[in-house]
């Protein structure tokens, strides 16, 4: 990251700091304290003996649910409020499961992290819930105690691969490398309007399914996208019926310590993909990504570690630029002697052959991956 970043970053992170605690104390001791507050978990993942959740103590946004007939104006009042939302610092969250108890503290963007070793080891293979109350602050405008239900998914020991997954321009059409129409796209759209890229949620269904498509792969999406933008995703995945799984975004609406941009996406990335792998120690994986950022740099990273326990890696091509394509061939070559494969895919039928080629997904599945990009694709020719 460049020099003027690492300085400049405090400063700015200094004044945010300070404009936070001007704005929670007109909040609190001016307004008369926060509105209606919620808990909002996030999926996680977990063995028999050890449980993984994250969420977010916020007050309500009064987002509406999405529709295919919003028009562009709801769905930019639905991102604003998103994009603005209110955290509830420092909380105190009351997590209950199998008798246990946890108290977790959130930190200044309301966040909290729960690690949770069972009393009695969980079956695998299905959604264990966990139960959520806030124990402080309490809203005088709250009627009844705040709760919520934590989701985490125990993944099942006989899983024959995991799968570990991007989300932009991997899965889900979002330009990342073209600013203007990213905006409009993010800003202006909704989980119905937003679509996934042509035959992607038939993969995704495909490798969740495994060569005996009995369902059992786990698939984790690790993405560098925003908290504020978790609910969306949710719906976007339910809508075009692509398997779900712990989503777990990267980065939080602000300014960090050492940086201003999100230059640091490689770091972060590294270190929530590696905490999947550890966790899952015997569990070989597939990761996907695209070429757009910095996907193919991570994953080459996580091959020198893991060595053959990455199956294989599949990078979406979305530039062509000669540098990145030659720099991409460089990270193939470092990625084979490492053991795996780097398979660089026009599309998402290109993953699949590979996949169905080395036994990964069934040839049925491959049938209907291709059909279904087809019909995207001719789809797309009619508009």
């Amino acid at each position: 990251m460049s020099n003027w970043q690492e300085k400049i970053a405090p400063l700015v992170l200094a004044v945010e700091k300070r404009y936070d605690a001007v704005k929670y104390w007109l909040r609190y001791k001016v307004m008369g304290g926060p509105g209606p507050i919620q808990i909002q978990p996030y999926r996680g993942y977990g063995t028999p003996e050890k449980l993984y959740l994250q969420g977010r103590v916020l007050e309500k946004q009064g987002i509406q649910p999405p529709s295919e007939v919003d028009n562009w104006w709801d769905n930019l009042v639905n991102m604003v409020k998103r994009l603005q939302s209110w955290e509830v610092p420092h909380s105190r969250v009351r997590a209950r499961f199998q008798g246990m108890e946890q108290v977790l503290t959130a930190n200044e963007e309301g966040m909290f992290e729960l690690w949770m070793e069972p009393a009695e080891p969980v079956a695998e293979g299905g959604w264990e819930s966990i139960e959520l109350e806030l124990i402080e602050p309490l809203s005088d405008r709250q009627e009844g105690p705040v709760r919520a239900t934590g989701e985490v998914y125990v993944a099942p020991g006989s899983a024959p691969y995991g799968v570990i997954s991007d989300i932009d321009d991997t899965l889900l059409q979002s330009d990342v490398g073209h600013t203007i129409r990213m905006m409009r796209t993010l800003l202006l759209g909704n989980a119905r309007t937003r679509l996934p890229l042509p035959g992607a949620a038939a993969l995704y269904r495909a490798l969740h399914a495994g060569p005996q498509g009995n369902g059992r792969t786990p698939l984790f999406y690790v993405s560098n996208g925003l908290w504020n933008l978790y609910d969306l995703l949710e719906d976007f995945f339910a809508w075009n019926e692509i398997p779900g799984g712990p989503i777990l975004l990267l980065r939080n609406w602000g300014v960090y310590h050492d940086e201003i941009l999100p230059f640091r996406q490689r770091q972060h990335k590294l270190a929530v993909t590696r905490q999947i792998l550890d966790l899952y120690a015997d569990l070989p994986f597939i990761l996907i990504g695209d070429s757009g950022e910095a996907d193919p740099e991570v994953y080459a990273e996580l091959v020198h570690q893991y060595g053959d326990r990455i199956l294989a890696v599949y990078i979406r091509k979305v530039r062509r630029d000669p540098r990145r394509a030659a720099a991409l061939r460089t990270l193939a070559e470092e990625v084979a002697a490492a053991g795996s494969e780097l398979v660089l895919a026009d599309d998402s039928l290109g993953m699949a052959e590979h996949a169905s080629g080395r036994g990964y997904i069934s040839d049925t599945m491959l049938s209907e991956i291709r059909a279904e990009q087809m019909r995207t694709a001719l789809a797309e020719r009619a508009e």
